[in-house]
């Protein structure tokens, strides 16, 4: 098993404490993120082999976010340093019926002014056998849509995997003069692993699919495989909010000839959800890179997004020991 190579914009997020609103009191806490630099973390908890390729600011926010990253055993060594600033986002965490709410603050970033040009993808997937991206990455500019294209294409080019996080932002597409139904279809094309659901694949094939629940995610599901060759296996969570504190999950992952699904799980007393996706996709592709079954697969990625709604930050920090204990019900005091 090789490396798994993640490909995006290191960030801070700066959160209200106690729940409150954005400078109720003039204090923020201070996250380490990024959604594929979050992947990174979580598979390298895991026990895999990861790395992230980035551009940071040659300063203390940029040094901070390094840090974090070899903290948790992820090769920081291809993230670089430019001149520009470092991303940010403000959250103000929701509580009861209100919903958490997400201010951006990445405009002129180091990693956002990087190009095509700066990435040596033949040396940075060296030893790699998968590349992790994101629909954040492309949705920050014409440049940095052009230097995710890049990494995919050398990574086809290389016989390295792709996995694509949809994770559509449309508060940052909308910012520029983009087409992101073109961008993203570029990428997708490339992917072998798509994470999205059937509202992801309806941006991209200009289609609505009908029906409701598991019906409508197979017939997106059977539309996407028909639309890109190379694509293998689609993996999703359905999200049901009854309140900030208590959300209903399920996941499943999409094949070919197959689909293997979670039953729901009720999750209340939520600390932090933000991160939950990136947890699942790390939990899945574990799941894929030690072999397992599609079913163990997908209640792996389950169990690891369950996970990271207990722990604040933007990572997951579980073992493979916690999705077992998590599979077996364990829910006792370990004592």
């Amino acid at each position: 098993m090789g490396v798994a190579v993640c490909f995006g914009e290191l960030l801070l997020r700066l959160v209200t404490p106690a729940r409150e609103l954005l400078l109720q009191q003039p204090r923020l806490d201070v996250h380490v993120g990024g959604a594929e630099a979050n992947v990174a973390v979580a598979l390298a908890s895991l026990g895999h082999e990861a790395k992230v390729v980035s551009v940071v600011p040659d300063n203390a926010l940029g040094q901070a976010a390094v840090a974090h990253l070899r903290r948790h055993g992820v090769d920081a060594s291809t993230v670089g340093s430019a001149p520009g600033r470092m991303g940010l986002y403000f959250m103000a965490q929701g509580a009861a019926l209100r919903a958490s709410e997400i201010v951006y603050d990445r405009e002129d970033s180091s990693f956002a002014r990087a190009g095509k040009d700066d990435f040596d993808w033949d040396r940075l997937l060296d030893g790699g056998d998968l590349l992790h991206l994101s629909g954040i990455t492309p949705a920050l500019g014409p440049r940095s849509a052009e230097a995710a294209l890049a990494a995919a294409t050398a990574a086809r080019r290389l016989g390295v995997a792709v996995s694509f996080d949809g994770n559509y932002r449309a508060q940052l597409w909308e910012r520029w003069d983009s087409d992101p139904r073109a961008t993203l279809t570029q990428l997708v094309g490339h992917a072998e692993i798509l994470f999205g659901n059937h509202r992801d694949i309806s941006l991209l094939l200009g289609t609505e699919f009908g029906g409701d629940g598991p019906e409508r995610r197979r017939e997106a599901a059977q539309a996407a495989f028909a639309a890109f060759p190379d694509l293998k296996l689609i993996a999703s969570t359905a999200r049901q909010v009854d309140d900030a504190d208590c959300h209903r999950i399920s996941a499943r992952i999409d094949s070919r000839d197959t689909v293997a699904a979670t039953d729901e799980v009720r999750i209340a007393g939520i600390v932090d959800r933000i991160g939950a996706g990136d947890a699942f996709a790390a939990g899945v592709l574990h799941g894929l890179r030690t072999g397992r079954d599609l079913d163990w697969t997908v209640r792996a990625g389950l169990a690891l997004t369950s996970l990271k709604h207990s722990i604040p930050g933007d990572t997951s920090l579980f073992a493979p020991a916690d999705i077992d204990r998590f599979l077996s019900g364990d829910l006792d005091v370990r004592r």
